[in-house]
């Protein structure tokens, strides 16, 4: 391994001069960089796609049996009735995939794929990953498995239909789309296992001289510390998934009960000895830590841009790191909080129930060292630093709505309910997405090369923050009210007929925060080609990607790196500015004083 990693190291340590043929440089690349872009690209389409299916969910509940407005009659008729309105077996496929694709298509891939493949190299002052081909290899496994995915369109029977945690026995007996969703799971896993293996590799192996592992940025660290959890969780689900596509496909029975006949397919056939209950613990025991992978990287992000646009050190680096090590440890631990209902012996329920509320340590610790970093900084609020001010904000009221689901006699009641989703969606699109965009917002001048229109981010960031509040902090009322997380139709029960006006707000709150983020995609467009160029360092950064040129070549640095101390020096006494890069050496140090005193000799004598 070693000889592998300085092999890379030398191949594009001298020169860094690379040319490359079309396709070899944006489609089939090996450079980090332009593989990160494609990642967010492709996960910005499919964010489109599952933002689609969440509005047609919506529209549904807030306007129940009503044809869905302009497009309603244009869509194929398994989809809708004649009169366009969604169809209960749409529904319930649209529920299942646009869960999966917002976490698998885009939650992940945008966070670990395109922050750790840009930043990881960059920040630790390497020319490229270890492994670069593998790199390749592993983003080009992520779209071929959304497309697969996707082609339960064109299948009878339609696309997944069990939900997004594929629940067995009905996951077993579903259609051709089903088959086809275990595939495309299990080719995203082994994607996400070469990635890890990737970035463990890289931040081990590659650092630049002088770096030392407590010099790593907060983004390397909750990175590194995710691939961990990718190399310990994923295998379990891709054993889950093999078993389950075997069940589904080939009529074994690891999770068939005994004695249940299932007829279609074409097909009848008896069941037995299998158990349902296997698949939620092997889908929990990754799905669980699946959540630290889709927030520890945007703990990692908010924390490196807090610090810059706070012009202040990070509060309490250490503690940060090891509050990350113990949110993945613990979150390895707690999966059975998931099943609370599942006819769990009280005393096992009750364990899940204490190291589930015993995160909530290391994430205060976390929080409170982001309060700690903003308080009393010369706080700068540019369209990142909102974004993650929104994701600390985001992450404390999913938090808290949390504790209710660890608590068992609650989660009994709340379980399945409306105040769940709720919940998800404030951990997950307040948390991950503001994560998200403040990383996409703060790397962008560092990726293109070029500044991104300041006012239209922030247009972006106000208009998302206040249409997703509108939709989702309603939903733990309705929740509490007692609507079902699945329901098709709410008016169908009586004591939900009260609540239509609360989702016909929640509705269009929706709408509008869907099309809102066309003006991400606008902004980023329109700057990547006449945006202003950037700076090498437009945010007075101390990490090393600021250092390389912007958008950096092949190779990345155009000097050699050497790192002398951490990445948050800001305010410190022994340089001139109120920030000191990790690369600045002792003697460039005592230059820049030197120039710096001979400035202010010369303006004193001056009349």
């Amino acid at each position: 391994m070693e000889a592998a990693v300085n092999t890379v190291r030398h191949e594009h340590g001298e020169g860094h001069t690379h040319s490359e043929s079309f396709i070899r440089r944006y489609i089939f690349s090996t450079d980090h960089k332009m593989i990160a872009k494609q990642f967010m690209i492709t996960a910005i389409i499919f964010l489109f796609i599952g933002g689609a299916f969440a509005l047609f969910i919506r529209w549904q509940l807030a306007y129940p049996g009503e044809p869905i407005p302009v497009i309603g009659t244009m869509l194929p008729s398994t989809w809708v009735n004649a009169d366009g309105a969604v169809t209960a077996e749409w529904y319930t496929q649209l529920l299942t995939m646009h869960g999966t694709i917002m976490i698998f298509a885009v939650i992940i891939p945008l966070l670990v794929g395109t922050f750790g493949n840009f930043a990881i190299p960059l920040m630790i002052g390497a020319d490229d990953m270890a492994f670069p081909v593998l790199n390749m290899v592993s983003f080009w496994l992520f779209p071929l498995a959304s497309i697969i995915m996707m082609a339960g369109f064109f299948v009878e029977g339609g696309m997944a239909a069990a939900g997004w945690t594929g629940y067995a026995p009905l996951s077993v007996i579903a259609s051709l789309g089903q088959t086809l969703w275990i595939v495309a799971l299990f080719l995203i896993g082994f994607s996400s296992i070469l990635g890890a293996v990737n970035y463990i590799t890289t931040v081990l192996n590659m650092r630049a001289p002088g770096m030392k592992m407590f010099d790593l940025p907060m983004t390397v660290w909750s990175v590194f510390i995710t691939a961990i959890i990718i190399i310990i969780g994923t295998p379990v689900l891709a054993a889950a998934l093999s078993m389950l596509f075997m069940d589904n496909f080939l009529q074994t029975s690891f999770f068939m009960p005994e004695n249940l006949t299932v007829t279609g397919r074409d097909m009848s056939r008896t069941a037995g000895g299998g158990q349902p209950l296997l698949w939620q613990h092997l889908f929990w025991f990754y799905s669980h830590p699946a959540v630290y992978i889709m927030i520890l990287p945007g703990m990692g992000v908010v924390s490196d841009v807090l610090a810059t646009f706070s012009r202040k050190p990070l509060y309490g680096y250490m503690a940060m790191v090891f509050a990350i090590i113990a949110i993945a440890f613990l979150g390895i631990l707690v999966w059975g909080h998931h099943m609370f209902q599942s006819g769990m012996n009280p005393l096992l329920g009750t364990t899940f129930m204490v190291s589930t509320m015993v995160i909530a340590v290391p994430s205060a610790i976390k929080t409170f060292n982001w309060l700690g970093t903003m308080w009393r900084g010369q706080m700068e609020f540019t369209t990142p630093m909102l974004n993650a001010v929104a994701f600390v904000s985001m992450f404390v009221i999913g938090g808290l709505s949390g504790i209710f689901m660890a608590s068992t006699p609650v989660d009994v009641f709340i379980h399945d309910t409306y105040f769940i989703v709720g919940h998800i969606h404030y951990v997950l699109f307040g948390g991950s997405l503001f994560a998200v965009f403040a990383g996409l917002y703060y790397w962008f001048p560092k990726m293109s090369g070029r500044m991104y229109n300041e006012r239209l981010g922030k247009w972006h960031f106000w208009m998302t923050f206040i249409t997703f509040n509108g939709t989702f902090f309603p939903m733990h009322i309705l929740g509490v009210g007692g609507m079902m997380r699945r329901i098709y139709d709410p008016t169908v029960y009586d004591f939900l007929k009260p609540f239509q006006p609360m989702n016909e707000f929640i509705t269009i709150n929706a709408m509008i925060l869907g099309f809102v983020q066309f003006i991400l995609v606008f902004n980023f467009a329109y700057s990547w080609f006449y945006g202003k160029k950037a700076k090498r360092n437009p945010w007075r950064a101390n990490s090393l990607e600021w250092q390389a040129p912007s958008p950096p070549p092949h190779g990345n640095f155009d000097k050699e790196v050497r790192v002398y101390r951490g990445p948050y020096e800001f305010s410190s006494p022994e340089s001139v500015q109120d920030y000191l890069p990790q690369n600045v050496s002792p003697e460039e140090l005592a230059a820049q004083w030197t120039r710096h005193e001979q400035r202010r000799a010369q303006q004193k004598s001056e009349p």
